[in-house]
């Protein structure tokens, strides 16, 4: 039996539907709109916590207080309370002070000590939060939770910026005869690059699993999904996946010596991988969803680096907006990222459709082509015949539209 079927997608779930965990939102000030602007996922227990950050040097004061109730916290929590609308990043000693302001004013609206909860912020860089505004709105949380798809809902909303839909996905697995339950939400559209991006992304689950193998699968699985995802190639300041894992469910203990592992683990990456996937789709001005997979290359490592190379080219992002079937530009993107390649191997498909083989043009339709390209999702394949290695990356187009975005994000 295959280890995909060994969970099953639940549709209907929610960041809720884990044993435990409820979720709530709603509009606090920190937008101009009266969308949501504040939101929380709350367990009813201690959950096992790991989370991962951005990269960049530049870090938003959220990730330092959530970095220490991890630690201080024994890796569990009890909470997360999140912002959008204000990124409180590269606003110093004031910003980091309201950081923890946030977080005592959550942990003191739900009851629980500071170190159970976690705080993260998205929206513009470098303004201070509106402290009065934010604690009016923790203030409100308690009696805006619930363990319903309402709840979550309203959180999902509490965490978008330029989002245009929300993101969302749950399965449900088998461990130890019970059943376990996974699911995530995530906010991210862009400022969206490989090895994290400006995006907001929880995962909850109701297993029991060892805080240590539960920080080692994160970390794995995020270098295959979130940081195989690219918009614009801008990596943000306030970058964040939060995992809590309740317990509730009831099985034994899980670690990497556990029977059931690797369904767990293929269930955990399908979480996180279709995530990965909606924030890619959701880029600002996107009008397709770009996956791009690279096999024969020299190492899974190398084939990471040229998928990534290829969904990020600007000009490649270009011509899948035109719907243009310039595979010159995605054969120059495979020489330039600094690979073993033979020049002599590669072949290249958009779709069904070979354009390039032996790294020598092949005669294709070209209104097939067209009509391909002017299609909502885009797979390009490339095969260097150079090894073993494999990796799948993925992107969006770039549109008109995401200047217009980002040219007035601020105003």
């Amino acid at each position: 039996m295959g280890v995909v079927s060994l969970f099953r997608v639940a549709p209907e779930g929610t960041i809720t539907s884990p044993k435990g965990f409820q979720a709530g939102g709603l509009h606090c000030g920190l937008k101009k709109t009266s969308r949501n602007d504040l939101g929380v996922i709350v367990c009813e227990v201690p959950a096992v916590a790991a989370a991962v950050y951005t990269t960049n040097v530049f870090q938003a004061a959220p990730l330092k207080v959530t970095r220490e109730s991890i630690a201080s916290g024994g890796r569990r929590l009890r909470a997360v309370v999140v912002n959008s609308g204000n990124a409180n990043a590269c606003t110093g000693a004031q910003g980091e002070a309201d950081a923890y302001a946030m977080r005592q004013a959550a942990a003191a609206a739900f009851g629980l000590g500071e170190h159970e909860v976690a705080v993260a912020s998205t929206g513009v860089i470098g303004e201070l939060l509106p402290m009065d505004r934010v604690h009016g709105g923790i203030t409100g949380l308690p009696g805006a939770v619930s363990g319903s798809g309402e709840g979550a809902e309203q959180f999902c909303q509490a965490i978008m910026t330029t989002d245009l839909v929300k993101k969302e996905v749950c399965v449900k697995l088998a461990v130890d005869g019970r059943e376990v339950t996974i699911a995530g939400a995530a906010k991210g559209s862009g400022m969206i690059h490989p090895n994290m991006a400006t995006m907001l992304a929880f995962v909850t689950t109701d297993a029991a699993i060892e805080p240590q193998a539960l920080q080692a699968l994160l970390g794995d699985t995020t270098n295959v999904t979130f940081n195989m995802i690219t918009v614009d190639g801008d990596t943000s300041t306030n970058d964040m996946l939060l995992t809590m894992a309740s317990g509730l469910a009831g099985n034994e203990e899980l670690s990497p010596k556990h029977a059931d592992w690797d369904a767990f683990t293929a269930a955990f990456r399908h979480v996180c991988e279709r995530l990965a996937m909606s924030i890619a789709r959701d880029g600002e001005g996107a009008t397709r969803l770009v996956e791009v997979k690279v096999s024969g290359a020299v190492t899974d490592a190398s084939a990471a680096v040229i998928a990534k190379t290829i969904i990020g080219s600007s000009l490649v992002k270009s011509a899948v907006f035109g719907a243009d079937a310039n595979w010159g530009r995605i054969i120059a993107a495979v020489g330039r990222a600094g690979e073993p390649v033979n020049p002599d191997t590669v072949d290249i498909k958009l779709g069904d459709i070979v354009v390039l083989s032996a790294s020598r043009p092949v005669s294709f339709d070209e209104e097939e082509a067209l009509a391909y390209l002017k299609g909502d999702t885009i797979a390009i394949t490339v095969d260097l015949h150079n090894g073993n290695g494999q990796a799948t990356a993925w992107g969006c187009d770039l549109t008109y539209d995401y200047v217009r975005i980002n040219a007035a994000y601020r105003t």
